[in-house]
């Protein structure tokens, strides 16, 4: 009777056993499975937030380029101005300028 209660305990472990590697392959299947859905989430945040970030620079871009082509305008603008106001200043200011780069040159 005895060596039939240590087969029946023997039966019983190698059966435990076998549900514990059936519950680690499980779980380790789980834990994958649950690592590929957190990096893959992740990238999607990432790919989400780059895009913003790019979105952002390129809107703080612009809005410097436009500054940038403002202020270019009005200067165009004002020195338009001027010479229209002085027209033989402008021609002799321009003369000297031109004679001042040509010796700066020369050196």
């Amino acid at each position: 009777m005895e060596a039939k209660t240590t087969q029946d305990d023997y039966e019983q472990v190698k059966r435990d056993l076998q549900a514990l590697r059936e519950d680690l392959s499980k779980l380790t299947k789980t834990v994958s499975e649950s690592q590929k859905s957190n990096i893959s989430s992740l990238r999607d945040e990432i790919r989400r937030e780059s895009r913003e970030a790019f979105d952002q620079v390129r809107q703080k871009g612009d809005e410097a380029l436009h500054r940038a082509r403002d202020a270019g305008d009005k200067a165009v603008h004002d020195v338009e101005h001027r010479i229209e106001e002085r027209p033989f200043l402008s021609i002799v200011i321009m003369f000297l300028a031109g004679i001042l780069v040509g010796k700066m040159f020369d050196r």
